[in-house]
């Protein structure tokens, strides 16, 4: 598995060595590795750019490649970055799941590879995530067209695309809400909407695609529909904390992004607020879920109890 210490990859990582799986996770790093070791894993330090490494750490005969490492950078300064760990690396290891002759390979995408639509999401729209500004969404995209070259050559593949992930192990995405929420340093309600999806039941749904999962199909991981507005005022809720009362209009936002990415090239650290990040959080997507639901047997589960097992998690681990 790549991306074994991410968000995703630890719950999956626990599920899967609750299932009785072997486990063999990629990190980058000793702290990772021994987090990992923690959990059950056979942690592998290795990096997803060095096709040699990936070479020596994947075993003949695999029974399913979970590729679940991602640059999910909203900042265009880290372009060059995300295209390397998103396009490249996926090159890699689908060369290196074909090669070691992976029973399956579970990708994992994102509901952006279709762009960041204003309407309904299904499997058989157009991914127009290639022609998207957001570089998040085009490199994801470009990602997938090197699963489907895999897949044309031969290798049984499977692509999940989740919309919002919340959940445990959460320390960049929207943990960030929480801490901006507890903080005060939120500006304003952003003034879209979204589907979103837990991530134990991303997970499972992982897991499930390497017996269910339809070589070559893509699978949307929807979920709850809400706004912004019922995301924070959940967040507040749980921190007893108040959130502002304001809808910032998308024009007001994507101008703060870009105030916010001017100071943090002086601090090297990504803002909270970038232009892209902008964008995301002022569309209204609602991302089906019919297909992982009847194949990969995906539930929706209510958004307070997503958010609940992220503040418990950030809580628990002192992150918050």
């Amino acid at each position: 598995m790549s991306g074994a210490a991410g968000f995703v990859g630890r719950n999956l990582v626990e599920q899967l060595v609750a299932g009785d799986w072997r486990v063999i996770a990629m990190c980058r790093r000793e702290e990772q590795a021994r987090q990992l070791a923690a959990m059950g894993a056979d942690p592998v330090e290795c990096d997803l750019l060095d096709p040699d490494a990936l070479g020596r750490a994947m075993p003949a005969s695999v029974d399913a490649v979970f590729h679940v490492a991602g640059d999910t950078t909203l900042w265009r300064r880290n372009a060059g970055r995300q295209f390397a760990v998103n396009v490249q690396g996926t090159r890699n290891m689908v060369e290196t799941a074909a090669r070691a002759g992976a029973g399956r390979l579970i990708h994992t995408s994102t509901w952006n590879v279709y762009g960041l639509a204003n309407q309904s999401v299904r499997e058989d729209d157009q991914r127009a995530g290639r022609a998207s500004r957001v570089g998040y969404d085009r490199t994801k995209a470009l990602a997938e067209d090197e699963v489907l070259k895999g897949i044309d050559a031969g290798l049984p593949a499977v692509i999940i695309n989740p919309s919002h992930i919340i959940g445990r192990y959460d320390t960049h995405n929207w943990a960030r809400m929480f801490l901006m929420v507890r903080t005060g340093t939120v500006p304003g309600i952003p003034p879209g909407s979204g589907s979103f999806c837990h991530a134990e039941q991303v997970a499972r749904a992982h897991i499930a695609a390497v017996d269910h999962g339809q070589v070559g199909q893509h699978y949307l991981l929807g979920g709850t529909d809400a706004s912004f507005r019922e995301v924070f005022e959940t967040i507040g809720e749980l921190l007893n904390k108040p959130v502002p009362k304001r809808t910032v209009p998308a024009p007001v936002l994507r101008a703060y992004g870009r105030v916010m990415e001017l100071a943090a090239t002086f601090s090297g650290r990504e803002p909270d607020i970038t232009r892209d990040s902008a964008r995301m959080v002022s569309r209204h997507p609602r991302v089906a879920s019919d297909k992982a639901q009847r194949e990969l047997g995906y539930e929706a589960v209510p958004l307070r109890t997503m958010l609940e097992d992220c503040h418990q998690w950030l809580v628990k681990e002192g992150l918050l």
